[in-house]
């Protein structure tokens, strides 16, 4: 019996597609589909099941491997990088991790704290300053994890949409793989350039560093092109998608407002419930290996439906409703084991910062449009959202 596709559409943003709901609360919760390459994949969908396959060495990030689940029908190109992080196994993943992991430690992120309030308050000033309706994500939501990424690893924030507009076309399902190879080399000249002045000219900035400790020009290239990529679309995404949901929660928005310790309550929850890189956490067995009494074998390539297992009853009550006072870390919006993300404490305070200061700043903040009017992205793998119209009474 042919396996079958693997629904993506969400219907309503705030919960799973059907389809993965129903495999999910179905037997064993595992199940086999066809994923839109045309390959057969094992699909996880509950919140243990998939914990369990994210700690397991048997399961491998290597995304060279020839059966590693795959969105598109044609294969990847990826002799243009070498391999970063994400895609690479113990043992030699270890060291690349703890290459850069002091430049995102707990201590560091609250030290960019006053900066990213700074960048923050600027784009609400423009914001505030200028015509009204604006768009959130042009005026806020691009903006700020874009300079804070740029400033960070020391890319001009004038070149900013060059890499915007070649990471959104590498992200995109509905592109041909002439298109993403084009935008790829794009990037990657436009990196390969950029750290070879740093090379001739340090400055205080993450490459930089990353250089004078002796790291290979090719691999500073590569953690260059994932922190560039991963550190603005999903937090720009959360941040509208945040903010949406603030609005339509006016006592809970006021709430924060009075008492901002709990926001970062809210912003667990917020990612629990959008789990905007839902097919992140996608691996290829390595050796049989039995979840939930299902047998995978070597080979087989798995998927982990993160945004299912996110909306699992069985590890979160009444799953399906927003509870901004939640406060579950337990979610695997930032994956889990070894390659949890590595900017995880960034995009938190990004979000605490931007949550808070628009409450302050701007009570009166609403929606300009029906929120069932605005549209969301169905052929992106990061979810997300491509406007949101705001208006706010008064000069705030």
């Amino acid at each position: 019996m042919t396996a079958p596709e693997l629904q993506t559409t969400r219907r309503c943003p705030y919960v799973p597609p059907q389809e993965q709901t129903r495999i999910r609360d179905t037997g064993s919760g595992i199940a086999q589909v066809t994923l839109p390459s045309g390959q057969v994949a094992w699909a996880l969908s509950r919140l243990e099941h998939v914990r369990s396959m994210l700690t397991d060495a048997r399961f491998s990030s290597d995304r060279r491997h020839p059966d590693f689940p795959r969105f598109t029908r044609e294969r990847p190109t990826f002799d243009l990088f070498r391999r970063s992080m994400i895609q690479l196994d113990p043992p030699e993943h270890g060291p690349a991790r703890r290459a850069v992991l002091g430049e995102f430690t707990v201590r560091r992120i609250a030290a960019l704290r006053p900066r990213v309030q700074e960048i923050v308050d600027e784009r609400i000033d423009a914001m505030l300053a200028g015509p009204r309706p604006v768009d959130l994500v042009q005026a806020l939501s691009l903006p700020v994890p874009s300079l804070v990424i740029c400033e960070q690893l020391g890319v001009p924030y004038a070149d900013h949409d060059f890499f915007q507009s070649r990471s959104g076309s590498l992200l995109s399902r509905s592109l041909t793989a002439e298109t993403k190879r084009t935008a790829l080399k794009e990037l990657r000249d436009y990196l390969a350039d950029l750290i070879a002045a740093k090379a001739a000219a340090p400055a205080e900035d993450l490459l930089s560093r990353q250089l004078a400790q002796g790291n290979d020009p090719e691999d500073v290239l590569s953690l260059a092109f994932l922190l560039l990529v991963a550190g603005h679309e999903t937090t720009a995404n959360m941040i509208s998608l945040g903010v949406v949901t603030l609005l339509g929660h006016p006592r809970e928005l006021a709430a924060l407002r009075e008492d901002p310790s709990r926001t970062p309550l809210a912003v667990e929850e917020l990612l629990r419930v959008y789990t905007i890189a839902e097919f992140a956490n996608a691996r290829v067995a390595v050796e049989d290996v039995e979840i939930g009494g299902v047998t995978i074998r070597a080979g087989e390539p798995v998927l982990a439906l993160s945004n299912a297992a996110n909306h699992d009853p069985a590890a979160f009550e009444d799953a399906d409703e927003i509870r901004l006072d939640r406060g579950a870390r337990n979610h695997v919006a930032f994956g889990f084991g070894i390659h949890q993300c590595l900017g995880q404490n960034l995009a938190r305070m990004e979000l605490q910062v931007v949550f808070d200061t628009l409450a302050r700043r701007i009570p009166s903040l609403r929606l300009a449009a029906p929120a069932e009017e605005l549209s969301y992205k169905d052929d992106v793998l990061i979810y997300g959202i491509h406007e949101v119209p705001v208006t706010w009474e008064g000069t705030a």
